[in-house]
């Protein structure tokens, strides 16, 4: 991964994105289109925080892509739960092009990520329009969860697509460390704790492998 400071201003992300990813003329294009959606329908529903609108690449573009930056040697499917508005899940199929599947229970959310995918010619983007209990288990090459659930339930809902190889990318805050230190050691060993470059005061669980979920609770 890239080494940098944190991302401070718009620019900065941008330039970011420019020096790690080095996009395509179409991927800038779809990476823009994708801005303005998200934008345009959050005067909708509540996408993102209003706020945060004005911080749009540091905040939501660049603190998605900074995620595929820790998983650049995979090529199977990533599968985003809880993916919302499409963060980081839809940044990461318009950089990578890898098979994404987007996780999201909620209809409206799920018919703008549709809607973002067929404007972008993102064939392949599948949405789950479903409760992750009820999504059919595939195996997974990398699982995100921006803002999913607590790590313990997320674990155990998500166990059952992970594989030897499975990458886990999970950002939680500042309480990172926290939630980490809250699993059972066997599952806190498949994870280590990187700097967020998007937030000084955040933090991304990165992990490897198979969780077993009868592990949970063994301490």
């Amino acid at each position: 991964m890239i080494a940098l400071n944190i991302l401070e201003n718009e620019e900065a992300a941008r330039g970011w994105i420019e020096a790690a990813f080095a996009p395509t003329p179409t991927q800038w294009e779809r990476i823009e289109r994708f801005a303005a959606m998200l934008v345009d329908e959050n005067a909708r529903q509540n996408l993102i925080a209003a706020s945060t609108i004005p911080h749009l690449w540091v905040r939501h573009i660049a603190d998605s892509a900074q995620l595929l930056a820790f998983d650049r040697d995979s090529d199977g499917l990533w599968i985003d739960l809880g993916s919302g508005p499409g963060l980081p899940g839809l940044v990461v199929a318009i950089l990578s092009g890898r098979s994404t599947l987007l996780v999201e229970s909620r209809r409206r959310r799920c018919e703008f990520l549709r809607a973002v995918a067929a404007d972008l010619d993102l064939a392949h983007v599948e949405v789950a329009e479903a409760q992750l209990e009820r999504v059919e288990t595939r195996a997974a090459a990398t699982i995100s969860a921006r803002a999913f659930a607590p790590i313990d339930r997320l674990i155990d809902l998500s166990a059952r697509f992970s594989t030897e190889s499975t990458h886990w990318l999970l950002p939680k805050g500042r309480n990172a460390v926290k939630e980490l230190a809250s699993l059972p050691p066997a599952w806190q060993k498949m994870f280590h704790v990187e700097q967020s470059h998007t937030d000084a005061d955040s933090q991304i669980l990165v992990g490897r492998g198979r969780i077993v979920a009868k592990q949970r609770g063994k301490r």
